[in-house]
C-alpha cells in the first residue's frame, strides 16, 4: 500500500546514519514526511538535521540484533525502510545477524507496528547459491522480508557511488600514494555503477506506491564498466599515472586472508569471491521493468559527478587539469 509522503505522515529508518542513509534521509525529507531514524548510536545521526526542518528529523536508539527495540521504533509510523547492512563481519555484527536475522527483525517489527509500506535495501549478487556469505545472506533477508511482508518493496542497487562513496575514494585514495593499482581476476568483473541520489529516489518511489509490492527491483547506473575500467577511470579523473597490475583470484585470496584482520579491511575472501560474478542488472529485471527506468527515474551518469568529489585527489587539487568530458 502506498504512502502520501507529506507533514502528517511519518516514516522509521533503520540504519539511516551511513551513506545512503544520509541521501535517502534527504530525498524523503525534500516530500515533508518525518521522519524517526532508528541507529545504533544515534548521537553521531545528528548531522542528518540539517536535511530537513525544524523537528522533521528525530532519533532512536535500536539494533536489529534486538527485535524490541525495533518494535519501540517503527510503533506510529506510516511505513519501514530498512537500510541496516554490512560490508565486512565484525564481532557480533555477522551477515547473518545483520543481513538475515537483522532483516527478519525489522519486517516482524513493521508487521506489529502495523505500517503500511515497508521498503528493503538488499544488493545485486543477492542468491541462495552465492559462494560469498554476503550474497547468500542478502538473499536469506529478502526471503525473511517476502515471508513476514509479501507486499515489501525490495530494492537491489548495484555498487552505490556518490561523494561520500567507499567505492571511487577508495581507489583514489590508493592512486594518490601506489604506484601500482591490483586488478583482481585481470579487472574483467562487470559493474553497473549507480548514482546515490537515484537508489534514494527509488526508495520514495517505493513509498509511495510507484513500484510494485513484493517485486525485487534491480537497480544500476546507464553504463556497465569493467573493474579495469573503473581505474583507468579513477586515474583520469584524479591526473595519476598509475601501472594496472593483474591480480590472481588466488594471490586475492592469500591476500585478504590477512588483510581481513585489519580494524577497516581494504579486502576479505568474501569480497574476493564476490568479485568472481558480474554485479549488473540482470535481463529477466530489465524485461519486466523492475529498474530505475521502469521507476522513470532517469540514471545520473559517472561523469556527470564522479570527476568532482575526486578533485580532491589530483596533484594540484582544482587547480589541475580537468579530464575530458568523454571519459
Amino acid at each position: 500500500m502506498a504512502v502520501d509522503l507529506n507533514v502528517n505522515s511519518r516514516v522509521t529508518i533503520f540504519g539511516g546514519s551511513g551513506f545512503l542513509g544520509r541521501h535517502i534521509v534527504r530525498a524523503i525529507a525534500k516530500t515533508g514526511a518525518r521522519m524517526l531514524v532508528a541507529v545504533r548510536r544515534p548521537h553521531l545521526a545528528n548531522y542528518l538535521q540539517p536535511l530537513g526542518g525544524v523537528g522533521q528529523i528525530n532519533f532512536v536508539q535500536a539494533n536489529v540484533r534486538y527485535p524490541e527495540t525495533l518494535v519501540r521504533a517503527a510503533a506510529g509510523s506510516d511505513a519501514v525502510v530498512n537500510l541496516t547492512g554490512i560490508l565486512a563481519p565484525s564481532g557480533n555484527q555477522t551477515f547473518e545477524a545483520i543481513h538475515a536475522e537483522g532483516a527478519e527483525n525489522a519486517a516482524k517489527a513493521a508487521v506489529e507496528a502495523g505500517v503500511s509500506t515497508l521498503v528493503h535495501i538488499s544488493a545485486i549478487g543477492a542468491d541462495p547459491e552465492s559462494p560469498a556469505a554476503y550474497g547468500r545472506t542478502k538473499a536469506a533477508g529478502e526471503a525473511a522480508i517476502l515471508k513476514h511482508f509479501p507486499k515489501a518493496v525490495i530494492l537491489r542497487p548495484s555498487i552505490v557511488f556518490g561523494p561520500e562513496d567507499d567505492f571511487f575514494n577508495r581507489f583514489a585514495a590508493m592512486a594518490r600514494i601506489s604506484p601500482v593499482l591490483p586488478l583482481i581476476g585481470g579487472g574483467k568483473t562487470r559493474l553497473q555503477p549507480v548514482f546515490v541520489g537515484d537508489v534514494a529516489k527509488a526508495v520514495v518511489a517505493g513509498l509511495e506506491g510507484r513500484a510494485r509490492g513484493g517485486h525485487i527491483y534491480e537497480l544500476g547506473g546507464p553504463e556497465i564498466l569493467t573493474m579495469e575500467d573503473v581505474m583507468r577511470r579513477v586515474l583520469a579523473y584524479t591526473d595519476r599515472n598509475r601501472m594496472l597490475v593483474n591480480l590472481p583470484f588466488w594471490l586475492a585470496n592469500l591476500k585478504a586472508q590477512v588483510l581481513q584482520f585489519l580494524p577497516n579491511p581494504p579486502l576479505t575472501p568474501d569480497q574476493v569471491r564476490m568479485l568472481r560474478d558480474d554485479n549488473v542488472v540482470s535481463e529477466a529485471a530489465e524485461e519486466a521493468g523492475r529498474t530505475l527506468e521502469g521507476l522513470g527515474i532517469t540514471e545520473v551518469p559517472i561523469q556527470a559527478v564522479v570527476p568532482d568529489y575526486l578533485e580532491r585527489f589530483r596533484p594540484r587539487g582544482e587547480f589541475s587539469p580537468r579530464p575530458p568530458a568523454h571519459v
